[in-house]
């Protein structure tokens, strides 16, 4: 859909509605103020105050629409957050593995390096069915 830069502008052309809508406010109750006021200048300002207010209402619900996709992490066109979350666990998830790789290599070694250890007190002759060694 539009990029940052589109979302920029956007979000400056409702600043310029919002002005344009105060304005138009203004300009309806000083009309209405005045002794000798135009109703039908009075009634020009106040719709073109409403038309507007109704561009800026919808600008905005689209806005928060958008934002509201991107925190809740939906995808989303132009947005990269899901794939750099995907990415971010991905890489978690490996370095889970490693750790628990290296535990393994870890006990393996210990368990060879245990078993390869003379025990004191045995004899590393061969035992005879009889308990004597040969």
């Amino acid at each position: 859909m539009a990029g940052p830069m589109e979302r920029i502008q956007v979000l400056d052309d409702i600043e310029k509605d919002i002005i344009t809508c105060l304005q138009c406010a203004a300009q309806a109750l000083l009309e209405l103020g005045k002794e000798k006021s135009s109703q039908k200048q009075a009634e020009t300002n106040t719709s073109q105050f409403l038309r507007t207010l109704s561009q800026v209402e919808s600008k905005l619900s689209d806005q928060i629409n958008y934002l509201t996709q991107v925190s809740t992490g939906q995808p989303h066109e132009g947005s990269g957050y899901a794939s750099q979350k995907v990415l971010q666990m991905a890489w978690h998830r490996l370095e889970h593995v490693r750790s628990w790789v290296n535990e393994l290599d870890r006990l393996k070694a210990s368990h060879l390096a245990a078993a390869n250890r003379p025990t004191p007190g045995i004899p590393n002759g061969s035992m005879t069915s009889s308990g004597t060694s040969t």
